[in-house]
C-alpha cells in the first residue's frame, strides 16, 4: 500500500467533537510510513483558515490545530477542495502555513480507485 487518503466533509468548526479522529488516524497511518493526505471538503474547509482549527478544541480539551500541527509534521499533506473554497472561504482568508493546495473531488476519486491507495471518509 502506498498511501491513505482522508475526505473531510461532516467535521466542522462549529462540530470540533468529530475533528480529532481524522488526524489521529492520519498521524497513525504516517507513523506506519504511509503517504497520507488530508482532503478538506464542504464547509469542512473552514478549517483551514488560520485561527480556526485554533479556537476549535476537542472533546478531550485540546486545540484541534496542535493535532493539525502533529499531522503535517509528520509529512501529512493538506488539500482544499476547490469547489468547497470557492464556497465556503472568504477570497482573502489567510490559511494555515500547513495547508499544501488545492484538489478537487477528482483527485480524490482517484485515490478511491488507485488500488495503492486505501481511503477513509470522516
Amino acid at each position: 500500500m502506498k498511501g491513505l487518503a482522508i475526505l473531510l466533509w461532516s467535521a466542522t468548526p462549529e462540530r470540533p467533537d468529530r475533528c480529532a479522529a481524522p488526524f489521529v488516524h492520519a498521524m497513525a497511518a504516517a507513523a506506519l510510513d504511509c503517504e497520507v493526505e488530508i482532503h478538506f471538503s464542504g464547509a469542512a474547509v473552514a478549517l483551514l483558515i488560520a485561527g480556526a482549527a485554533a479556537e476549535a478544541h476537542t472533546a478531550a480539551g485540546k486545540p484541534l490545530y496542535a493535532f493539525m500541527q502533529e499531522a503535517a509534521a509528520l509529512g501529512v499533506r493538506f488539500y482544499a477542495c476547490s469547489m468547497a473554497a470557492r464556497q465556503h472561504l472568504p477570497p482573502d482568508a489567510a490559511l494555515v502555513p500547513e495547508f499544501t493546495g488545492h484538489a478537487g473531488a477528482t483527485a480524490f476519486v482517484a485515490r478511491t480507485l488507485d488500488p495503492e491507495w486505501r481511503t477513509l471518509v470522516f
